[in-house]
């Protein structure tokens, strides 16, 4: 294999199809970069890949102590290897060839804890440490994806003229910042994917009311989707939801989308996303039903039962024809799915600033929304919109309350609200698109019933109660009350 003259500028350790496409990316950019992995046989097809793809420069490795020695000082080692234990094995390996002031770059999904455990175990060799959220798939990683890096400001400095140049180009720069300290960019990362879970089941559910009750077909579906992607809801999601009805099966008729088994995979992020929500108090429930939605759809063998059992439970037949305005039905559905995302986006940047807050990471909310622009897999115009909000106001308490994006949700609700009747009618499920309407009445309100919730408390477990026209912490024996009163 040929090896540099000099030094490389950085080295990348892992070459999955991430680890791949970002070690070209960087070569393509015009940093020399040297690869490595375990399997040796992803190392040569590394090299041939980058010799296809313009004899780029990158140099492969098969063994680390060569890996790490063919480095320039200080070193700079990515590694894109699957979370936990696998990036301690890693570390542990690379590290036995590393030097004080050297640097470590995780850039898998990680849990943010076991970032910050790492940053410090390093330090104690000289080390710096770096937890970098990577979006934007394989073809985000090859082409410019949005990087979120967190951890040692010292060792951003060491890649900050890579990632300017690696990551998406935008009207507005660059799609990478330096986000904060210890795992705030892979906690960053964790719940963009948190909001891409519940973007995904939006689109689902709008997908599910035009085909089952509009009655749309693909090729309609298609042109409706293609059509959105004009307008507000311009984005990567909606682009890529146009192309796959678009896509005919090659292995029988009609289409591929179809032949799809509706049993959703998951990888942790969105769980880690509703476990931290509830360990911050923070409402996230268009997120979690995004959640309990992938978690019903692997129970697919009960469903199938499920469905013979109602079948002739006089329940909606979702085959009945009535007439049905299909324009207006898109219409609708379109401003539904848009009120709807804004509420999964304001619970996302929502679930940040109480995690900043409680870390002390002090992250910029509209610094974020820029940088997920471009690149990554919820790159919306929209986020244009979240960022122009938080420039307006630093403080704000939720986007719901911006005063644009609190208009648009006022010129919305009428056919949001029409879309989820239409689809509770219809017995279709639609829990993102409830749980968000369910949100904005809810924080809308300035009375809930959250009153008699309190009293029940106070009243099976003396929990006390405050009240609304006089300060201070009460507690009543309303048992007592209530005996007495039936006497």
């Amino acid at each position: 294999m040929a090896q540099p003259t000099t030094p490389t500028r950085i080295g990348l350790a892992g070459l999955a199809v991430m680890g791949q496409n970002l070690a070209l990316n960087i070569a393509e950019k015009g940093f020399p970069i040297s690869v490595y992995n375990r399997t040796t046989s992803k190392v040569d097809e590394t090299v041939e890949r980058a010799k296809l793809e313009g004899n780029l420069p990158l140099y492969g490795y098969h063994d680390p102590k060569s890996f790490v020695q063919s480095l320039q000082k200080p070193r700079v080692v990515i590694i894109l290897v699957k979370a936990g234990a696998p990036v301690d094995q890693t570390i542990k390996t690379l590290s036995a060839y590393l030097e004080k002031g050297d640097c470590i770059i995780d850039g898998g999904n990680e849990w943010y804890e076991n970032t910050e455990r790492r940053e410090k175990e390093v330090a104690e060799l000289g080390l710096l440490y770096l937890g970098m959220g990577v979006s934007g798939g394989e073809e985000g990683a090859r082409n410019g994806p949005s990087l979120m890096p967190g951890g040692s400001f010292e060792a951003y400095k060491y890649i900050e003229d890579i990632v300017l140049k690696v990551a998406a180009q935008v009207d507005s720069g660059p799609c990478v910042t330096y986000i904060g300290k210890g795992g705030s960019g892979n906690f960053v990362k964790m719940i963009h994917n948190g909001i891409e879970y519940g973007d995904m089941q939006l689109i689902a559910e709008a997908y599910d009311v035009l085909k089952s009750v509009g009655k749309l077909s693909n090729e309609e579906l298609h042109s409706v989707f293609t059509e959105w992607n004009k307008g507000e809801l311009l984005s990567f999601l909606i682009e890529i939801t146009a192309d796959i009805f678009s896509i005919k099966d090659d292995k029988g008729d009609g289409h591929l989308v179809d032949k799809v088994l509706d049993k959703t995979g998951m990888k942790g992020t969105g769980k880690w996303t509703v476990q931290q929500a509830a360990e911050l108090s923070v409402p996230a429930p268009t997120i979690e039903a995004s959640l309990d939605a992938r978690f019903l759809s692997g129970l697919k063998e009960e469903r199938v039962e499920a469905a013979k059992v109602f079948k002739s439970g006089g329940f909606v037949d979702l085959s009945t024809d009535e007439p049905i305005d299909k324009q207006k039905l898109i219409d609708d559905v379109r401003k539904a799915l848009y009120a709807a995302k804004i509420c999964s986006y304001a619970q996302g940047m929502n679930l940040i600033r109480a995690k900043s807050i409680e870390q002390g990471w002090d992250l910029k909310l509209g610094e974020l929304a820029r940088i997920w622009k471009g690149g990554c897999i919820i790159r919306a115009i929209f986020l244009d919109r979240i960022k122009k909000a938080y420039d307006r106001n630093p403080g704000l308490a939720n986007l719901l309350v911006d005063p644009e994006f609190a208009k648009e949700i006022i010129d919305r609700q009428s056919a949001w609200r029409r879309v989820v009747c239409l689809a509770i009618n219809s017995g279709i499920s639609t829990p993102g698109m409830s749980a968000s309407l369910a949100y904005f009445d809810s924080y809308r309100r300035d009375r809930l019933p959250a009153n008699l919730v309190q009293a029940q408390r106070d009243y099976f477990g003396a929990h006390t109660y405050e009240r609304v026209d006089i300060e201070g912490s009460y507690h009543t024996e309303w048992f007592k009350l209530a005996k007495q009163s039936r006497i």
